[in-house]
């Protein structure tokens, strides 16, 4: 089985003293594709490297909401071009998080919108980062259309989901569905149509039952896969099947099968 994790920042400093044995073991388990968004400008040159270095990890680069406040125009600028001198498949992650009051929700629109913007542009799909604001975010892409692409971590609802499946988005699922309080997300997680489905870790983040309160991995996403089959009553080997080839269609990942 070949699985792909669509949403992993390996990059991050969690996995500096062992980087190299964490992707060993997500290989020895089939994650044959990792892809590594970015989350605010300071941190690219170190996701590009990290990213040229090792076959199938490819990288994302965009602008974080929850850092909103320390981006700067100027970052646009340099993601414009930064797109245009590396071979990025996806601006991300990139979205609105109302969650958290204290971020300034105007600032928020103003480079969701502006990064939107460049996606289009440069024919790239985007990674979205969405916290209780799936209508305002649904309500921008309807205006600004983009190459569809992925909602991280989706938490939405059925209705919501339609619609960003109307616009060319799959959703993405993972250890969050290992938990038994999970009720409302298994249910549309069984609820939604194999071609809305694909898998991921947020990797160092969002762990699943098995691994609470220790750092997530990109080896542990066959455990959310089995989760997810177990959801929606499926072989794993189907599960792994259709969320790898989503994947791949969602962001022209390479070198899957």
């Amino acid at each position: 089985m070949v699985f792909v994790d669509t949403h992993c920042h390996i990059d991050a400093e969690d996995f500096e003293p062992d980087r190299e044995l964490v992707l060993t073991r997500a290989r020895r388990v089939g994650v044959e594709a990792l892809v590594v968004p970015a989350v605010e400008a300071a941190t690219w040159d170190r996701l590009l490297t990290v990213c040229a270095a090792r076959p199938g990890l490819y990288p994302a680069l965009g602008l974080h909401p929850v850092y909103v406040d320390r981006h700067v125009e100027a970052d646009l600028r340099s993601l414009e071009r930064r797109l245009g001198e590396v071979s990025a498949l996806a601006v991300g992650e990139i979205g609105l998080d109302f969650y958290l009051h204290e971020l300034d929700r105007q600032r928020q629109h103003v480079f969701f919108e502006a990064q939107l913007a460049i996606a289009r542009e440069a024919g790239l799909p985007v990674i979205l980062h969405v916290r209780k604001a799936h209508d305002a975010v649904l309500a921008v892409l309807r205006r600004i259309r983009v190459r569809g692409g992925i909602a991280h971590a989706f938490n939405g609802s059925l209705q919501q989901a339609g619609q960003y499946l109307d616009l060319g988005f799959r959703l993405g699922f993972g250890g969050m569905l290992t938990y038994e309080r999970s009720r409302r997300l298994r249910a549309l997680a069984r609820a939604l149509p194999q071609e809305a489905l694909v898998l991921e870790t947020d990797a160092p983040d969002l762990s699943g039952e098995g691994h609470r309160g220790e750092r997530n991995s990109p080896e542990y996403l066959p455990e959310y896969a089995a989760a997810l089959a177990a959801v929606r009553e499926e072989p794993l080997e189907t599960v792994a099947e259709y969320t790898t080839r989503n994947a791949r269609e969602a962001l022209g990942i390479p070198g899957t099968h």
